[in-house]
């Protein structure tokens, strides 16, 4: 059993994580805690037995640097005694597994965090064609149409030269939806919850096929379960 760790500061597509957890197979566990403080809820997940942990944010996972950025990340490592990572992170390097470059970003947060998100992509050494954020199908919502709202999120801010849509709202529930949306735009699209669980996969060295999670899990060399 492989027992993977997740801290969430709010909702992060709860329902998402059961989800993919069943499409994973039964040898690979997820465990997600929320709380506004990574460092309260590795002792949870510590105790849960977890091999890695992952930081599910948006903004607030964004410092100014990613030199910033990983010394955080060390001291969360260190606390829980597991390799750690975060969204931000888990989103420059499933882009680079899949060799999509450039990328387009877009978020349902403001114009200015989506911005700042897009600016340490680039710092990653991802180049980002197109960034949109606080955009929405009002009438999608209103009728609780949840693939439609998110395939409206995702053509906001799709560009033509963009190999790939990145949807970073850790509150977005994706995984029901993938493939519908990749078939849509006709290019592989990541989400926080998605890349949250390859990174932390990845971090335990586990490779895992499974399709129904878009692009990012049908990468070779794979480990079928």
């Amino acid at each position: 059993m492989t027992a993977l760790g997740f801290l969430s500061p709010g909702p992060s597509a709860a329902d998402d994580y059961p989800r993919i957890e069943q499409l994973l197979g039964s040898d690979i566990r997820l465990d997600l805690v929320r709380t506004d403080r990574p460092a309260e809820g590795v002792e949870q997940l510590r105790l849960a037995g977890v091999e890695a942990v992952v930081w599910v944010c948006a903004d607030e996972g964004v410092a100014p640097d990613p030199d910033t950025a990983r010394n955080r990340l060390r001291d969360l490592a260190t606390t829980a005694g597991v390799p750690a990572s975060s969204t931000p992170f888990a989103f420059v390097r499933a882009a680079r597994e899949i060799d999509a470059m450039p990328v387009a970003v877009s978020a349902s947060g403001t114009p200015e965090e989506t911005a700042r998100f897009a600016e340490f992509l680039r710092a990653g050494g991802l180049e980002v064609v197109g960034d949109t954020g606080a955009v929405t199908d009002r009438d999608a919502e209103a009728g609780g149409d949840e693939e439609a709202a998110l395939l409206a999120l995702a053509r906001a801010a799709d560009d033509p030269r963009a190999r790939a849509v990145l949807l970073p709202d850790p509150d977005l529930s994706t995984a029901a939806h993938l493939p519908a949306l990749e078939a849509a735009l006709g290019k592989p699209v990541l989400t926080a919850s998605q890349v949250a669980v390859w990174e932390a996969l990845r971090l335990t060295d586990r490779r895992v096929h499974a399709p129904e999670l878009g692009a990012l899990f049908t990468r070779e060399p794979i480990v079928q379960v």
